[in-house]
């Protein structure tokens, strides 16, 4: 049909926002439903995925299919192996990725679906646990499973009643409190979640270590302390760090020297000249250790209102330096 000959469509603000609420109440009512539908094999279902040697096969056609990848990345990011695997494709060769110490999770709101009752003979010679997430704990999906999860919901928030609206909201938060009760008996921490998120923001937080992104070897602004005031404002230029390290033979740190320093003894009117870095250096500076993390360094230099820190080796000794623009640089502030 030509797009001129549609017939014109009214747009009726208020009625917009009255459905919007609607669906809000209706997907919230049906969340809540939910609490009261979980019972021994919402625990059996944890129970098998926890003691599982494979992984955890997801599987769904449709709306369904869309939310079992959400849960199975989900579930991958917090501590559960897991995969999605489509129905359909799993009669053509897909069928392949299933082991027998795998746990499969079908997700059908009908408990139905023609692509999934195919392949339940197949699974069901593999051996895997099947369980079941549905709508109707009397399908055939759940008749065939070892464990039933009761995902059913009164009504869609479509007003036709049809599209999976509802159902799928509530697919998706039987999948988070699968991952939430099993990241909680894994002991899944911080730092695991971080380890599954390199590339994010906690990943850097977590991960990043302050040898990660100090500066080290030559790069580290460092003096004795007979050094003359000119040559130790020489190491500082030469370097780039706003600050040099005061150091004994041994590396043993003696004190700091930084801009704001060198800004403050010029108001003196001091002769410069005759100074040594002995002469103007803080003694007993803030120190970071080399195993710390990076995100510590960074609240150490915030709380004391520094933009350079020492960073020494477990016996206190010089081994690198770090500023405010190297943490920056690594994304870890």
């Amino acid at each position: 049909m030509p797009l001129s000959s549609l017939p014109a469509v009214s747009f009726d603000v208020e009625r917009v926002l009255r459905l919007a609420r609607e669906t809000f109440d209706i997907e919230a009512k049906a969340l809540l439903a939910l609490k009261d539908r979980q019972g021994d094999s919402f625990a059996q279902a944890v129970k098998a995925m926890l003691q599982c040697n494979g992984r955890v096969v997801v599987m769904g056609m449709g709306k369904s299919g869309h939310v079992g990848r959400k849960v199975a990345a989900t579930l991958a990011s917090t501590g559960t192996p897991a995969l999605f695997v489509h129905p359909a494709e799993a009669s053509h060769g897909d069928l392949g990725m299933v082991t027998t110490g795998d746990v499969v999770l079908a997700i059908s709101n009908s408990g139905e679906s023609d692509e999934l009752a195919a392949i339940l003979p197949a699974l069901k010679r593999l051996g895997v646990t099947l369980v079941a997430m549905t709508g109707r704990p009397d399908s055939s999906l759940a008749s065939h499973a070892d464990i039933t999860l009761n995902s059913a919901v009164d009504q869609e928030a479509c007003p036709l009643n049809l599209a999976p609206t509802t159902s799928t909201i509530a697919q998706m938060a039987v999948g988070d409190a699968l991952a939430v009760a099993l990241l909680d008996a894994r002991g899944f921490r911080e730092e695991d979640f971080a380890r599954s998120h390199p590339g994010g923001s906690l990943g850097r937080k977590l991960l990043t270590h302050v040898r990660d992104v100090m500066r080290s070897g030559d790069e580290v602004p460092r003096v004795p302390p007979a050094t003359p005031f000119v040559e130790m404002m020489r190491e500082m230029t030469r370097k780039g760090l706003g600050a040099t390290a005061i150091a004994g033979e041994r590396g043993e740190v003696l004190g700091i020297f930084t801009d704001g320093d060198l800004r403050r003894l010029i108001e003196q009117g001091r002769d410069l000249r005759a100074l040594t870095a002995s002469d103007v250096m803080h003694p007993h500076p803030r120190l970071v250790r080399v195993d710390a993390l990076a995100v510590d360094a960074a609240d150490l230099m915030e709380l004391h209102r520094i933009t350079s820190v020492l960073v020494v080796d477990g016996t206190g000794l010089l081994v690198g330096a770090l500023n405010f623009n190297d943490l920056m640089r690594a994304k870890v502030i």
